[in-house]
């Protein structure tokens, strides 16, 4: 199957497309071979939806008795749309388009949640037409509606309407019951909308007992295109408001980042204070300890030979349990506020300047003298 590029939409010119000097007929592309992969699907109850395996089909929703019709309303409808200059296709592939959630009930306001609710088939891509550059997604269901079915027995029901109780007798009894069950109708339902994620919007036109909607063909094909003009408006302001949120969260970003970088200045003034005052009281300690030894070390020196020993030796094994205490290597170990976190401020400038020395060339830029050379 042939893939198209999507267009970006655009606005369409006010005046209609061009009519094709000959109506298109004949089986459309998209419908050509359809119904075998249809009826191929998977195996479901009687009068149910059918689900083929193939996912890249059209957009087609029916149950087998209804499939034919449903086949046939897509297929004039697309040659029609064709036939006024408008194609269809389905959805290019890596489009990150939506499909409409899916109506099937001919009285939505009555419908009921069924154990099946939402697990109609769907296809892979959407099936859309272009009208000039902009996608309006088609979508073709054959409707249900609510029905009394009577069951007969052995797995059978029929519909209440047709049942023909037999004649009353002594001997019989009724054993059948009622129960209300959703089924088929063999009317269509033609659902146009938004396959972009960013405008919702849709429209449907269904059938009736009477009016079949290939007889409405040239009205919808003239709202598909008026859809289409409106539509291009709505991306506009769609594309507005995004890029109005956009910029909003940017702003929220920027007053966080700034937020945080002050937060961040100010920590980092604490804890550079916190840490120089433990330095100041470690070198106060430190200093009391060193004058503590020292003091010992000199009444030693007044002590006889062997009681001086014993104190030195106490002396050796003090220091050692304590440690190196020299008081440069708590000072060294001070950071400032800005060792401890660089501002965005110092950090554009930094970056600005680094981005300048990139850009020169080789001649601008400096070159550390040799000093064997220079001498």
């Amino acid at each position: 199957m042939r893939e198209y590029a999507a267009p970006k939409p655009v606005a369409l010119p006010e005046r209609r497309p061009s009519r094709r000097a000959s109506k298109i007929t004949g089986s459309h592309g998209l419908i050509r071979g359809a119904k075998a992969h249809f009826e191929s699907g998977r195996p479901g109850e009687e009068g149910k939806y059918l689900k083929p395996y193939k996912r890249l089909l059209v957009d087609i929703t029916a149950t087998k008795t209804g499939l034919d019709k449903a086949l046939t309303l897509a297929n004039d409808l697309f040659n029609a749309l064709e036939s006024a200059g408008h194609r269809v296709v389905l959805a290019p592939h890596g489009e990150q388009w939506r499909r409409c959630t899916v109506e099937w009930h001919e009285q939505p306001e009555k419908r009921r949640q069924h154990h099946y609710y939402g697990s109609l088939w769907s296809p892979f891509r959407p099936t859309v037409v272009y009208v000039g550059t902009v996608a309006i997604g088609l979508v073709v269901i054959e409707m249900s509606e609510d029905v009394l079915m009577r069951y007969m027995g052995n797995g059978k029901y029929i519909r209440d309407a047709d049942y023909v109780p037999p004649k009353a007798s002594r001997r019989y009894v009724d054993h059948t019951w009622t129960t209300t069950e959703e089924m088929p109708t063999g009317r269509l339902r033609l659902i146009t909308y938004s396959p972009y994620w960013r405008v919702s919007w849709e429209t449907s036109w269904q059938e009736t007992r009477n009016t079949p909607l290939t007889r409405e063909l040239s009205s919808i094909i003239k709202a598909i295109e008026s859809a289409a003009v409106e539509l291009v408006d709505k991306l506009k302001e769609a594309d507005r408001q995004a890029e109005r949120a956009r910029l909003q969260r940017l702003a929220e970003e920027e007053t966080r980042r700034r937020e945080e970088d002050l937060r961040q200045i100010q920590q980092s003034v604490k804890d550079s204070q916190a840490h120089l005052h433990q330095i100041i009281q470690g070198w106060a300690e430190a200093a009391n300890i060193e004058r503590f030894f020292q003091g010992v070390y000199d009444r030693a020196s007044d002590l006889p030979a062997e009681a001086r020993e014993l104190i030195l030796q106490r002396l050796k094994l003090a220091r050692d349990f304590i440690g190196t205490q020299n008081p440069l290597d708590f000072f060294l170990s001070w950071k400032t506020p800005d060792e401890r976190y660089l501002p965005l401020s110092a950090q554009s400038d930094a970056g600005e300047n680094r981005d300048a020395t990139r850009g020169r060339t080789r001649d601008e830029v400096p070159i550390a003298k040799n000093v064997d050379d220079e001498a």
